[in-house]
């Protein structure tokens, strides 16, 4: 198994930091890459951090995470949560530990964003704590796959 942690962002998540800051905040897509980034190293673990606005990219990149085999997939398809079966489906053709993340509670917005079609494939769910939740996420996946601590949070 690799070390590494695919970090997956979908649509729009290239405009954090300007998009609707009153909902997502000032944190830049850069700033969640780093904090991925320095997160996955407390536990020997690589993020490989990719966004995209295309669904066959985030497909690709999810069947690329099944072949390795990735150490997990976190995933944040931002629209496409609530939308792609696709998406879904290639999450649920891996082996690899999948995290679903979402920067704002989800249900505590439009009705449409109340479901998600990544939320059956994830063996866990974290909305509403901002860019924290990739933080939150990776640690109950180094949990989830027993990668201990080598290094303590900075």
């Amino acid at each position: 198994m690799s070390k590494s942690v695919f970090i997956l962002n979908g649509p729009n998540l290239n405009l954090l930091g300007t998009r609707e800051p009153d909902i997502y905040g000032s944190a830049t897509l850069k700033d969640v890459e780093d904090l991925c980034r320095a997160t996955a190293a407390e536990f020997g673990l690589e993020a490989d951090c990719r966004q995209s606005n295309a669904e066959g990219d985030l497909i690709d990149w999810i069947q690329e995470a099944g072949r390795l085999p990735a150490a997990g997939i976190l995933i944040n398809a931002g629209a496409y949560s609530h939308t792609s079966i696709a998406i879904r489906d290639a999450l649920s053709a891996v082996k690899s530990p999948i995290v679903e993340v979402h920067i704002s509670n989800i249900f505590a917005r439009e009705t449409f964003r109340h479901h998600s079609h990544m939320s059956g494939v994830a063996f866990a769910v974290l909305t509403g704590f901002g860019i924290e939740g990739y933080r939150l996420a990776i640690n109950g996946l180094a949990a989830r796959i027993k990668a201990p601590r080598i290094k303590a949070a900075s």
